[in-house]
């Protein structure tokens, strides 16, 4: 079945000589593949959205569990819903974030499953290749995001003391969804290294770039950092920023490596014909 770009290839290649009819069908085709894949990516996330409804109590108790643990002990924590629909309406959220979560790598798979007979030999091997580094750097994103929230907590809970008399009265829907926009900040910029790493191998990006602006490129990194997480403090702000520009600059070293036997095989083929 092919896929999207082999249909616009096609119509660019032959639209001045070929009648619209003749791509009626081929089009009918390519819209019943769309239709087919959102419908399956509909299920896996109602899918995930009910299993999302059993593991929100566990996830609950797990931000609770680390909240609590962060406050320091001489300050007076509660968490209070403010009327009686709250905690229905916060399961279901939550919920559906968790199968979100749940549903992503299945509808990664029916994007991919969509586009990918489109793509040419050099276009899908970066992606492929990159496909499971992507997964373990968003893992590693959401774990440096979990050391980091405990400092990120007592840091501002610290501000308590400069009003004495006071206690910390928490909406339970406000910290947990905090911490899952945290996580999820943490995770999709810890992506840095493989969307350079493929821009660089379709050929957007080249090695002498990358390192004739890489002072540009982290001053960007830390104003990224800045807006992705949601609470700007200074600790997490450095938590993400100083990971990613090591990942950027081990990115850069990455393409050069990859990218130097590919120019010295051009220049040999230079060599040769001249």
């Amino acid at each position: 079945m092919p896929g999207l770009f082999s249909l616009l290839r096609l119509f660019k290649r032959n639209s001045s000589v070929l009648d619209p009819e003749e791509f009626r069908a081929p089009l009918v085709d390519h819209l019943e593949e769309l239709r087919t894949r959102i419908v399956r990516s509909l299920m896996f996330l109602v899918v995930g959205w009910v299993a999302g409804w059993f593991i929100e109590p566990w996830l609950y108790r797990t931000i609770d569990a680390l909240v609590r643990s962060s406050i320091p002990k001489h300050i007076q924590y509660t968490d209070a819903f403010h009327s009686i629909t709250e905690p229905f309406f916060f399961r279901l959220k939550l919920s559906f974030a968790i199968g979100i979560a749940l549903a992503i790598p299945f509808v990664v798979l029916q994007l991919w499953g969509f586009v990918a007979p489109g793509l040419k030999p050099n276009e899908r091997k970066p992606i492929q290749l990159a496909a499971p580094v992507s997964v373990l750097l968003f893992a590693l994103g959401c774990f440096v995001c979990w050391q980091v929230l405990p400092p990120a907590f007592e840091w501002f809970a610290g501000y308590l003391d400069q009003y004495p008399n006071t206690q910390l009265i928490q909406k339970p829907q406000e910290i947990v969804f905090f911490t899952v926009k945290m996580i999820t900040s943490f995770g999709v910029g810890f992506q840095l290294p493989i969307i350079v790493f493929v821009l660089a191998k379709v050929g957007i990006l080249g090695p002498d770039t990358l390192k004739q602006y890489w002072r540009h490129s982290i001053v960007i990194i830390f104003f990224a950092s800045a807006a992705l997480t949601p609470s700007g403090d200074p600790i997490s702000l450095m938590m993400m920023a100083v990971p990613l520009t090591i990942l950027f600059l081990l990115s850069i070293m990455a393409v050069t490596l990859t990218s130097r036997p590919k120019k010295e095989a051009l220049e040999a083929e230079v060599v040769d014909a001249e």
